[in-house]
């Protein structure tokens, strides 16, 4: 298989890749039943030095559901009736993936709500207090 490119300086290695075909279900008549057009993609996560370890774990925490017990990202497709497409789109999909977790999230930074915001938002309540408190029932006092 051919290596992918995801940027200048990252290539994954076709060896690092696996790619097996089967049929996909569904209707479609006679071609569905005789062609192979399934796509599954297996990117040996675990095993490849193409990626840093920090690239792997937030891929392996963000795609958990997508590993098998081998530490193998499986990536399916069969959207499209040619087996080549669905080829490029499970290649695609891959390097999206890794493109996303190359770059680890922002820490979060603990605020707290400003001196106004803390009076605006009492104020409102007092004003939303005042009319639900107006609108008991009507006394007539003679």
């Amino acid at each position: 298989m051919d290596d992918l490119v995801i940027n200048d300086l990252i290539t994954i290695p076709g060896t690092d890749l696996e790619v097996s075909f089967s049929r996909s279900g569904g209707p479609g008549g006679q071609h569905v039943n005789t062609t192979d057009t399934r796509v599954r993609l297996h990117f040996d996560l675990r095993g490849t030095t193409a990626l840093y370890d920090g690239v792997k774990r937030r891929i392996a925490e963000a795609e958990a559901n997508r590993i098998n017990k081998d530490g193998q990202l499986v990536i399916t497709s069969d959207t499209y009736r040619s087996r080549h497409r669905n080829l490029e789109e499970v290649r695609e999909r891959l390097v999206q993936i890794v493109r996303d977790n190359l770059v680890p999230p922002k820490k979060r930074k603990a605020t707290k709500p400003s001196l106004g915001a803390k009076k605006r938002r009492m104020e409102t309540k007092k004003k939303r207090s005042d009319v639900k408190s107006k609108r008991g029932k009507v006394r007539l006092d003679d």
